[in-house]
């Protein structure tokens, strides 16, 4: 038991799912583990174990940020062991041949900031995904026939940005979509020397204006999950 999660010893798998919603994270859990089990809910952040196809998984929410991804992620890792660390959420599509729907892996993330700027302080440390979780998402995504766009991604310290300019610094420089925790769930895991992916579903369009209807939201989620799912037990 930690601060933030009350999980017994034992209760938290090797391999944790971490989307941001807590709610999603049940949904995800009560769709595809086997007999899941409420492990956390402290402070509302929903942790759930079961089993997918045999192997021992946990969903557990991560909140919005890299500040709430830190707390999760340190957690999980230092106090209860996790293994491998895969972010499953949203983002915006930052260039024009990505669409509503597609998936994004995510090869390396870009910021401006993130909570460990001061464990580096001079560096301009380049945090980048495991790439044996990349390449086994690769296939999971080809397999299902889903759309998939693997490179450099955005990590944003905000959701309402008015920075403009900067949003046009990222699409010309191919950065294919911005979402608010890859980057610092990168470093941790770098540090801490586990594995770290990202797998987010195209859910609005920066360019286009577009968004994901909310009734769409919960099949193209499925997608993400599965292909998660995949990467973690090719």
């Amino acid at each position: 038991m930690t601060v933030h999660i009350g999980a017994k010893p034992g209760q938290i798998a090797p391999t944790v799912l971490m989307p941001g919603d807590p709610y999603r994270a049940r949904w995800a859990a009560e769709t595809f583990l086997d007999n899941p089990v409420l492990v956390n809910e402290v402070r509302g952040m929903l942790g759930f174990t079961g089993t997918w196809r045999g192997n021992p998984v946990t969903i557990h929410g991560s909140g919005m940020g890299m500040p709430s991804m830190s707390i999760y992620a340190n957690e999980l890792i230092s106090e209860y062991g996790a293994k491998t660390l895969i972010r499953i959420g949203s983002a915006g599509a930052m260039q024009e041949s990505i669409k509503l729907r597609d998936v994004v892996l995510a090869q390396t993330a870009t910021s401006l900031s993130t909570p460990s700027r001061g464990f580096f302080r001079e560096i301009n440390f380049a945090p980048c995904a495991d790439f044996g979780l990349l390449a086994a998402a690769h296939k999971a995504a080809a397999d299902k026939g889903v759309t998939t766009h693997v490179g450099n991604i955005y990590s944003s310290d905000v959701f309402y940005d008015d920075r403009k300019d900067l949003n046009k610094i990222m699409t010309d420089h191919g950065v294919l979509c911005v979402e608010m925790e890859a980057a610092e769930l990168y470093n941790l895991c770098a540090r801490h020397g586990v594995r770290g992916l990202a797998v987010l579903t195209i859910s609005d369009h920066l360019i286009t204006q577009e968004a994901l209807p909310s009734a769409d939201r919960e099949r193209s989620f499925g997608d993400m999950v599965e292909i998660a799912l995949g990467a973690a037990f090719p």
